[in-house]
């Protein structure tokens, strides 16, 4: 089965980490990047949406990030 996630943090290195930790953990890139600014905050906000193949059926309980 396939799980999808969005990972989203504000412009700064700690989204490439998120980005790249996710990786390390068997996730794969999904389309492309968005970039956008956040008006209530006053920051750019970048978001990433990921993929990974598990053995596990799916629920609606998964902890996304642990897999």
């Amino acid at each position: 089965m396939k799980i999808y996630r969005m990972l989203t943090a504000d412009d700064t290195a700690a989204f490439c980490h998120k980005v790249s930790e996710a990786l390390a953990k068997g996730w794969e890139l999904y389309g492309d990047p968005t970039y956008a600014f956040d008006h209530a905050n006053g920051v750019m906000r970048c978001g990433q949406a990921v993929t990974k193949d598990v053995d596990t059926p799916y629920s609606p309980d998964m902890k996304l990030g642990e897999q």
